[in-house]
């Protein structure tokens, strides 16, 4: 069987318009997907040039495939199973700086280029004062797009039409404005000169984005099946969800020349994209979070297996609808819309979603993706969220470190798992003590949570009460159906 390659697929021959920083599975399976759908309906024209952002990546495996590999998708959409393939041909050029730094620079004075796309993860945008030494490749990033701007300055002599769009999609709030910010520092930072600082201000446009895709990436475990399907060999293949969303904050250059909203694909330009982070973070993380103590207390493994059971499903599809979408300004249309998918994903029978690798760092999550939720429904409805509250409970019972009669292997900051286990031997089975003690957590929560509602600690003393006494599932099943 020979190795995927241009000769078993034919690559059209476009204009290289737009640089990657990154090579991984997400920006493959997503962000490439979606420029390769671009191409296809005619919205644009234009192949990729990939930039491995560290020594070590995957260019030249990518390279010895002419850029093409196999995109799986599964999942389930509209409530039908979907698994399909796709070659994805966009990619026209490998680039590994760190041994090819002037092939680099050298599309700085491209006339084609005019986008910079980029997921170098939430740690790749940032500022490194060691990035000194722009004679050879940067360490960094942003020193590498700095040393890309700067190149394209010099070779047309700061032309203000020369400037690029540039989209980068780590995972940090405002990314856009962050990566902006960095730039400008390092720039300072080095010495450069100010007339090219002002260019890259004005002359090149940054727009933030939200990307959300579960990419579970090389499907070990059915490659050889895959390969039968294909007919080929593929050392490349990436596997995706169905879902994807994308949501860039308006900038009308990018629109301009980036139409990605324009072929139906869930790719949204708004004026503000901190309605959609809520979204993700408190209905997608949020019901994540309260879902996973609940579940596995009551022997319940996996995503898929909670969803399914008709209880623990009805409970975090109420929590969803009930709780989360009154605390988030959009549209009730989108927000319906958006948690059906989510409940959707969460079926997805091709993806085994492990509660345990959900429950990491299970505390800082319930402040970072429910608190926020506790305070807004309070705040709006003047009432508790008691699908929340309930969560909250069980999460506290769960920080008991026993299901059953076997130990969970609880995996947070140790100062936090220490506190917990104090909270408990001190307080026993007084579950009022131990309610209030446990909302007064300033080093959890960074408040008094006691102070949201006067009821909260008697109402997660009462729930704590009822689970322990009777079992995780009798007391959901009686919250369910009660």
């Amino acid at each position: 069987m020979e190795t995927l390659n241009s000769k078993i697929h034919s690559k059209p021959v476009r204009p290289i318009k737009i640089m990657q920083f990154g090579e991984g599975n997400f920006l493959r399976a997503f962000v490439d997907w979606i420029i390769q759908d671009l191409n296809d309906n005619g919205a644009i024209n234009s192949d990729v040039a990939v930039v491995q952002p560290m020594p070590m990546g995957r260019v030249a495996e990518l390279a010895a495939q002419d850029g093409l590999y196999t995109l799986r998708l599964e999942g389930i959409d509209k409530g039908e199973k979907v698994k399909k393939s796709q070659i994805i041909d966009v990619i026209g050029d490998c680039i590994d700086p760190f041994t090819q730094y002037e092939k680099f620079l050298s599309y700085g004075a491209s006339e084609d280029l005019q986008i910079v796309v980029s997921n170098t993860t939430e740690a790749g945008i940032a500022f490194d004062e060691t990035d000194t030494d722009f004679s050879k490749c940067p360490k960094s990033f942003p020193g590498k797009l700095l040393a890309l701007l700067k190149r394209r300055y010099d070779a047309f002599n700061g032309d203000m039409t020369k400037g690029l769009a540039i989209i980068p999609c780590e995972l940090i709030d405002n990314n856009g404005d962050e990566l902006y910010a960095v730039l400008t520092k390092l720039a300072e930072h080095v010495g450069m000169d100010k007339a090219f600082i002002e260019w890259m201000h004005t002359a090149c446009h940054f727009t933030s984005t939200l990307v959300d895709r579960i990419v579970p990436g090389y499907p070990r475990n059915e490659i050889d099946a895959i390969r039968e399907e294909c007919g080929y060999i593929d050392n490349n293949v990436v596997k995706g969800e169905i879902f994807h969303l994308w949501v860039l904050k308006k900038e009308e250059y990018i629109q301009k020349i980036f139409p990605a909203d324009s072929t139906g694909l869930n790719v949204i330009f708004a004026d503000d994209i901190k309605p959609y982070k809520q979204r993700k973070v408190k209905i997608l993380n949020g019901s994540h979070t309260a879902m996973v103590p609940i579940a596995y207390l009551c022997g319940i493994d996996t995503v898929g297996e909670a969803v399914n059971d008709p209880v623990i499903g009805k409970f975090v599809r109420d929590f969803v609808f009930g709780e989360v979408n009154p605390t988030i300004d959009l549209p009730a249309d989108q927000m319906d819309a958006f948690a059906n998918s989510v409940i959707e994903r969460y079926k997805n029978p091709y993806i085994r979603h492990e509660l345990m690798s959900i429950a990491l760092n299970s505390t800082t999550k319930f402040r970072t993706r429910l608190l926020p939720t506790l305070k807004d429904y309070v705040r709006i409805k003047g009432k508790l969220p008691y699908h929340l509250t309930f969560a909250f409970a069980a999460l506290c019972l769960f920080h008991k470190g026993m299901r059953g009669d076997e130990p969970i292997a609880l995996k947070d900051d140790p100062e936090l798992l220490a506190h917990w286990k104090a909270m408990w031997e001190e307080c026993g089975a007084d579950y009022k003590k131990f309610a209030r003690t446990a909302l007064n957590w300033p080093e959890a929560w960074e408040e008094d949570m006691n102070a949201i509602h006067p009821a909260l600690a008697d109402t997660v003393a009462g729930y704590l009460a009822k689970m322990e006494k009777d079992g995780m599932r009798a007391a959901v099943e009686e919250f369910v159906n009660g």
